[in-house]
């Protein structure tokens, strides 16, 4: 489990809980504008940020699909969330904190850092253990509704 949370993930998710009360006990309806997470993924640039509420939060380094591998493109909503995933595709390779948007595809922590900011996996999303962990934080108090991955070329 994730315990060093950076002071930045503490007062959004602390904001987000408190903002989620008071929708909810507003009851008019007001709870359908709940927060809202949006992570902007980068074939091109490698990168990963994160928008709460549209405000830029959080910048990544990511790897996405190497040669001959495909990290699909579009808009994505979690489909299912694991502490810890190993993969029965790819020789239980170890998938921390993954969070599944299509299929197979994930993001999830690597500990190839050195390769992130360049194409290294078979296609999903690979992130720092540290910033994997925040973000699936975020999508757990958020919620998986809350949440959309976007990926582009």
């Amino acid at each position: 489990m994730h315990t060093t949370i950076s002071a930045k993930l503490i007062h959004i998710t602390a904001a987000a809980l408190m903002g989620a009360a008071f929708l909810l006990g507003a009851g008019n309806g007001a709870a359908q504008a709940a927060n809202k997470i949006v992570a902007r993924v980068s074939l091109s640039q490698q990168t990963m940020e994160v928008l709460v509420d549209g405000r830029p939060t959080f910048a990544w380094k990511v790897s996405t699909g190497a040669r001959g591998y495909v990290t699909p493109t579009g808009s994505f909503k979690p489909t299912r969330m694991h502490q810890m995933w190993y993969s029965k595709k790819y020789d239980n390779a170890p998938m921390p904190h993954s969070v599944f948007f299509s299929g197979g595809y994930a993001v999830h922590a690597t500990n190839a850092v050195k390769r992130l900011g360049q194409p290294a996996s078979h296609g999903c999303v690979r992130l720092h253990p540290d910033n994997a962990a925040d973000f699936y934080q975020l999508v757990e108090v958020f919620g998986p509704a809350n949440t959309s991955i976007v990926i582009v070329k």
